[in-house]
């Protein structure tokens, strides 16, 4: 039982009872690890590691953290998964982290492979057609639905490892050092490590000293659209720019699409939840534009259409937050939320999530060489020099695909698209990690 003693429960202020005990086999190695979740007097829990937020980050922190044979607790605010959304397109590096975390060939049957990208103009002419592999044979490209993938990753979770309706309304520090969570029932939980993966308006990023994200002057409305007998479409994402405003869809499967529609905004301005609205708002944005995008929206059930003002956050060296504070560190769209103009966002967190649960079991496993809270500082510096230029990037591409300037809009449609190369496009898709195996 060497793996984890000196990250055990101990030095209790008074005697607690122990409400479930675990035992199982890591790896491949004749090695068990106790773990262990205490309850202190019905409505205080003490636990080793707690993942504030059940999104993408959270849930992909947490499994990684589980193939190393390292137990965590998930808090979400929700009384279930929050399913709600639409699609979203992962590269290469997003399937191979999904791939380490033992879950890649249970999504992928559901899903179609992108086989290139089109880029129309908003009359309907082709500026330019790329095919990934082509410029990159090892180019993955496919989209995901979002609640097939929190399911997924729900689904390879121990039981209990997801704790719903419990909304963090407080942090502090207890006398011991370790960091107390107070949620909206009146429970606190106290953890030796807190990894806030609790989205772009992460309480956890507040509590941290980040600003809030800033909006970029675009809002996207995105859906979800469904051709019960199947659709039409190539596998091919297509684009079509106009003039501060543009457009794109991908087919998800055979019966589903997802598209977006992107719009200058001088503010996020009210927040339209009424799904009907945004449709029809969407159908007016683009009337005269290619009818294909029309019908697209036209097969699009209500339920899934959503609008988001688009934020993000830039991790200025010496002037930012640090990633970590103590035993307390930040994930995915809590640390770093970027424009989705690369398609970078969910790949990103995803990386996050395999490198931080790494640092965090080589400090478990082995004390000595790596504290914890070396292990959370080890994660940013490694992680920082990756996410900082991305964030930029996909802003500036934002940048100029939303320009309004007729004559400034023909030049790139007509000039700079046309030398641009996609190979050197998808080089911020190659990402090299060790892989997950538990070095206890």
């Amino acid at each position: 039982m060497a793996a984890a003693s000196s990250f055990s429960l101990h030095h209790w202020s008074r005697a607690v009872p122990l409400s479930w005990t675990r035992l199982r086999r890591v790896g491949n190695r004749n090695r068990l690890i106790r773990f262990c979740t205490v309850r202190a007097g019905g409505d205080v829990l003490k636990e080793d590691i707690v993942v504030v937020g059940a999104g993408i980050a959270g849930l992909a922190t947490s499994l990684s953290l589980h193939r190393l044979g390292v137990k965590s607790l998930v808090l979400e605010q929700a009384d279930s998964l929050r399913t709600g959304g639409t699609s979203l397109t992962l590269f290469k590096n997003g399937w191979r982290v999904l791939d380490e975390m033992g879950v890649g060939d249970d999504l992928r049957p559901h899903f179609v492979e992108i086989q290139g990208m089109m880029v129309k103009s908003d009359d309907g002419r082709e500026l330019r057609s790329f095919r990934f592999k082509d410029e990159d044979k090892s180019q993955e490209v496919r989209p995901v639905e979002r609640r097939v993938l929190l399911e997924t990753f729900a689904s390879h979770l121990p039981p209990e490892t997801i704790r719903f309706s419990s909304k963090l309304t407080g942090i502090k520090k207890s006398s011991d050092g370790e960091t107390v969570l107070e949620l909206a029932d009146g429970t606190q939980v106290s953890a030796k490590i807190v990894i806030g993966c609790d989205g772009i308006r992460s309480p956890v990023a507040k509590w941290m000293g980040f600003s809030d994200p800033n909006f970029v002057g675009h809002c996207a409305i995105r859906g979800l659209a469904y051709y019960p007998d199947g659709h039409p479409l190539e596998p091919n994402v297509t684009y079509v720019y106009g003039k501060g405003l543009r457009a794109g869809y991908v087919p998800v499967s055979s019966t589903k699409v997802y598209w977006f529609l992107c719009f200058n905004s001088p503010s996020p301005g009210p927040r339209i939840t009424n799904p009907s609205i945004l449709k029809e708002q969407s159908r007016q944005i683009i009337w005269n534009w290619p009818l294909d995008i029309q019908d697209i929206i036209y097969h699009t059930a209500d339920d899934t259409i959503i609008q988001t003002p688009l934020m993000d956050r830039w991790l200025w060296p010496a002037l930012s937050p640090s990633a970590s504070s103590g035993s307390v560190v930040v994930v995915g769209d809590a640390w770093h939320p970027m424009t989705p103009n690369l398609g970078q966002g969910a790949c990103c967190a995803l990386e996050d999530s395999i490198v931080l649960a790494q640092k965090l079991a080589s400090a478990v496993n082995n004390p000595r060489a790596m504290s914890l809270e070396d292990a959370l500082k080890s994660y940013e510096r490694e992680r920082w020099s990756r996410i900082f230029p991305l964030t930029i990037r996909a802003n500036l591409v934002g940048a100029v695909l939303q320009l309004e300037n007729p004559i400034v809009c023909s030049v790139r449609d007509n000039v700079l698209l046309k030398l641009v190369r996609l190979r050197s496009m998808l080089e911020h898709t190659n990402f090299e990690f060790e892989p997950l195996q538990n070095s206890g």
